[in-house]
């Protein structure tokens, strides 16, 4: 019971730091397009606003920007985010083991990441009032490239940050 207590705990450390350092590397993917191309990244205050009124009942709006702002929807936001992060780090681990730490490999993080394009395209884009797969916008082509990039990155940073946290442990 006990090494099985510490299993979990291992993997929640874990994840908590692979998630964390996953989704901060693709938040500097995002810096570095916004610095370097002018190309805008997600709007975390608008997913705090969807998430924010979920609570209320309603999970799809017709557009999201046209929906009353909500106090703290940035600091929501921004919290969804890394919570996200790390909830996909603690997919992976439980999928492929928490031994992948010390000998982690590129392939099943960057599945992952493919994988968790299922909640962008086929939830939160359509309850935020865009359409399946961003259908509903004006260049949806260029949003879903965007999203698949976005999440590679955020694979390539589950890899990178479980390489630097098996060196460092």
């Amino acid at each position: 019971m006990l090494e099985s207590q510490l299993d979990i705990t291992n993997l929640m450390i874990y994840a908590l730091l692979i998630g964390t350092g996953a989704t901060a590397v693709m938040d500097i993917w995002a810096l570095f397009l916004k610095i370097c191309f002018d190309i805008p990244s997600l709007n975390y205050s608008l997913v705090g606003r969807w998430l924010a009124y979920i609570p209320r009942g309603i999970w799809k709006h017709k557009n999201i920007t046209n929906s009353v702002a909500v106090v703290g929807e940035s600091v929501i936001g921004w919290i969804a985010h890394y919570l996200i992060g790390i909830f996909f780090a603690v997919i992976l681990l439980s999928l492929w083991g928490v031994d992948w730490v010390f000998n982690p490999t590129l392939v099943p993080a960057i599945i992952l990441a493919i994988a968790s394009l299922v909640f962008p395209f086929f939830v939160m884009q359509p309850g935020m009032g865009l359409g399946i797969a961003a259908s509903k916008i004006p260049q949806p082509n260029t949003a879903r490239l965007r999203s698949v990039l976005a999440h590679v990155v955020f694979g390539v940073g589950l890899y990178v940050s479980a390489m630097f946290l098996g060196a460092v442990i």
